[in-house]
């Protein structure tokens, strides 16, 4: 495990642009917690990672 300042966190808007899903899409991944994401006051927070496992489940559930 890294430690948490090699971790990279992405807004809701930079994850959106990475999937080329709509911000809302995002919030539902993030509300849901299929999306793992730290909340920083009224925004949310996603660990890079977090999307990358995301997508490489949604990848292997497709395949």
């Amino acid at each position: 495990m890294s430690s948490l300042s090699e971790v990279r966190f992405l807004t809701v808007a930079e994850v959106a642009a990475i999937m080329r899903v709509s911000k809302m899409t995002v919030y539902r991944l993030v509300h849901s917690g299929e999306l793992t994401s730290v909340r920083v006051g009224r925004s949310f927070r996603v660990p890079e990672r977090a999307v990358h496992e995301y997508l490489r489940g949604a990848f292997t559930e497709a395949g």
